[in-house]
């Protein structure tokens, strides 16, 4: 009961930091997405390179908020879109960097480097399409709606796991995650469907009615496998929590690993058929 409740009231204080920065405008969207790259980052390098190459980590860091930068001016101030081919210096500095390395007895360590650019970087990167507009006025209300239904599955999922899920039907991925199961993958499923279905009739999610639907579901099942992607590293380096900087949570990565693969499927999703 008291891990629920401290669970409860950090997940109430994530969720306002998210919506209070969303809605303050472009400035603190930008502030809260670089603070929630940089210490999911920070986590993935913790837990896969530890304390080795520690200059290496810090410039692949510097990399992807590169990445973000150019691209938030890019979407947001009319930067001209070939000079965000600039983000690429950095990574190409983090592979050079490698050369000048003394100790190579872990070098395949370095692997892990570009991996957290593709994992991390490049997925909240993409979040800048979803509060853009073609004008480049700011909006943060679709990226409000992503992460409500996010927010929905996890807590659909969470419910329904633990209280029917736990004791009937079979397991989701046991091989990597055991606690999750069918039955709270289906109470995601349809608590986020509601969600998007709630958030489009109070005016918030504009796009037809179809699309929001099929747009909950895609990103329902992308939030799923983020979230099964982040416990199979966590089980291969045998760690429990990506950090303990949310009490009752763990770490960022661990509250925010849906979202790397969400976010992203909505606003391909909008670009594909042209509806952004």
């Amino acid at each position: 009961m008291r891990n629920l409740i401290q669970r409860t009231l950090s997940g109430i204080l994530i969720i306002a930091a998210v919506v209070v920065s969303l809605l303050l405008g472009k400035f603190f969207f930008c502030a809260l997405m670089l603070v929630l790259m940089i210490c999911m980052m920070v986590e993935f390098f913790r837990m896969t390179m530890g304390n080795e190459y520690r200059f290496s980590q810090l410039l692949a860091i510097f990399a992807g908020c590169t990445l973000f930068i150019l691209t938030f001016f890019y979407t947001g101030f009319h930067l001209p879109g070939r000079l965000v081919m600039l983000a690429f210096i950095p990574i190409f500095i983090v592979m050079v960097n490698s050369l000048y390395v003394k100790d190579k007895t872990d070098f395949g360590k370095f692997a892990y480097l570009y991996t957290a650019l593709l994992y991390i970087a490049v997925p909240v990167t993409l979040s800048n399409f979803a509060v853009f507009k073609f004008n480049g006025e700011y909006d943060g209300m679709l990226l409000f709606c992503f992460f409500c239904i996010i927010w929905a599955s996890d807590v659909g999922a969470y419910i329904f796991g633990i209280t029917l899920g736990q004791k009937y039907g079979k397991k989701l991925f046991p091989e990597v995650s055991p606690k999750k199961s069918w039955i709270g993958f289906w109470g995601g499923f349809i608590l986020a469907i509601g969600v998007a279905v709630a958030l489009h009739y109070g005016g918030l999610f504009t796009y037809p009615l179809h699309h929001c639907i099929i747009m909950a579901a895609l990103m329902n099942i992308a939030g799923v496998y983020g979230d099964l992607i982040e416990s199979q590293w966590k089980r291969h380096y045998a760690v429990k929590d990506s950090g303990s900087v949310i009490p009752g949570h763990g770490g960022i990565w661990d509250r925010f690993d849906s979202a790397l693969m969400a976010i992203p499927m909505g606003v391909i999703y909008l670009v594909v058929l042209n509806i952004l």
